[in-house]
């Protein structure tokens, strides 16, 4: 099958309607394999999936090398999505930085990783306490009209920043965690999203693979493993979320089905203008997530995961302290 397209809210970027997160292809999730990585890019364009989500800090900068290396006379084929908002020293995170000057070399860095002339679509990573998020959008949108950049988009922005920074500069898209199980947008963000006319890229769609029904205690991943530290994978919360994550399985059972096509499937019949960008570094993974645009739930379906995964249902925070103090809400 090949992929059908969708629309990102109205600013007129069309995207596939599954993307891929590549950032595990360079880290988070077990040691990197870069024969294999590249196929999987390869694969994806053959299959349609051409919404490709990177970062400078995925690595940091490996992953967006990685991509260049990988797309070489293909680039134009694909929508590339990278993201810029993190103060980076001696390959660790210390803090966040979107000061215009820090935004305009991180475009220029990024450009050079990825063997490009343009960013089809580049968010703000997280949004900088420091810096008004008036000054972002003036600093992207004069990336826009320099040709840099194509779009502008924000990652776990809250409804405030998101009305001002569009009221400078249109936002296109909105990336931020959410699934069955992450249901944290619902309340005012997904609303304020379909007022203005912006996408959402949900990440982490399968739950960081709990959804898919393939996963462990925390203890059990390695130690350079980022489950291995998220608190729903720990001690009585993994019980209690396994419990409620049956009902995804037995969905997926009577449609055979992937438990995880069942998670993207839901997704996507959230709304037109919300395109999940699963993350793999594997083809056979790849083709099981992109098959999901075929699966058709009812509405009986719909509010069964609904009420079986509602936000009261899950245990345990999404991240831990420290991460959660660089989401905006």
């Amino acid at each position: 099958m090949t992929l059908t397209t969708r629309k990102l809210g109205t600013q007129g970027l069309t995207v596939s309607t599954i993307g891929l997160g590549c950032m595990g292809m360079s880290q988070s999730y077990g040691p990197a394999d870069e024969a294999e990585s590249i196929a999987t890019l390869h694969r994806a364009i053959e299959l349609g999936c051409t919404f490709l989500d990177t970062a400078e800090v995925y690595g940091p900068y490996t992953n967006e090398e990685l991509l260049g290396r990988a797309l070489g006379a293909k680039r134009s084929q694909v929508v590339i999505a990278t993201k810029f908002g993190f103060q980076i020293k001696d390959g660790k995170i210390t803090g966040t930085d979107s000061s215009p000057a820090r935004i305009r070399d991180a475009v220029h860095e990024s450009l050079r990783r990825l063997r490009t002339d343009h960013i089809d679509l580049l968010y703000q990573h997280r949004v900088d306490p420091r810096v008004p998020i008036e000054d972002v959008a003036r600093t992207v949108a004069d990336l826009v009209r320099d040709g840099k950049v194509r779009y502008f988009g924000l990652s776990e922005a809250g409804v405030a920043n998101i009305r001002k920074a569009h009221a400078v500069h249109p936002v296109t898209a909105v990336q931020s965690e959410y699934s069955l199980w992450e249901r944290n947008l619902e309340h005012d963000v997904i609303p304020a999203l379909g007022e203005l006319g912006i996408g959402l890229v949900p990440f982490s769609p399968l739950g960081r693979g709990f959804l898919t029904g393939a996963v462990k205690r925390a203890e059990d991943y390695p130690a350079d493993d980022f489950r291995r530290n998220d608190p729903r994978y720990q001690g009585a919360n993994y019980d209690a979320n396994v419990a409620a994550a049956r009902i995804v399985r037995d969905v997926a059972a009577a449609k055979h089905a992937k438990p995880g096509q069942v998670a993207l499937a839901w997704l996507l019949h959230k709304g037109p203008s919300i395109v999940p960008i699963p993350g793999t570094k594997r083809r056979t993974y790849l083709e099981e997530n992109v098959a999901a645009a075929t699966l058709v739930l009812s509405p009986g379906d719909m509010q069964a995961l609904d009420e079986a995964l509602a936000s009261d249902k899950i245990s345990g925070p999404r991240y831990n302290a420290t991460m959660m103090s660089m989401v905006d809400r």
